[in-house]
């Protein structure tokens, strides 16, 4: 089970060639649930860690339509 939370803007501290800099950033909490007696917690964790890339890094070019 994927829970999502809403999307808000929060303040990140972001490293750039002058020094850190405070930035307003949309933020979203996610939760991952999973049977352990199925899954198992390592497979978890990619899944999981490949979700956060892609929303990192989304390209909206790759949407057809």
């Amino acid at each position: 089970i994927l829970a999502v939370g809403s999307f808000q803007k929060r303040p990140v501290v972001k490293e750039t060639e002058f020094g850190d800099a405070v930035v307003i950033r949309s933020m979203v909490y996610l939760t991952l649930s999973y049977d352990h007696r199925i899954i198992d917690g390592a497979y978890g964790t990619r899944f999981l860690s490949y979700l956060v890339e892609q929303l990192e890094h989304y390209n909206v070019r790759r949407i057809k339509g």
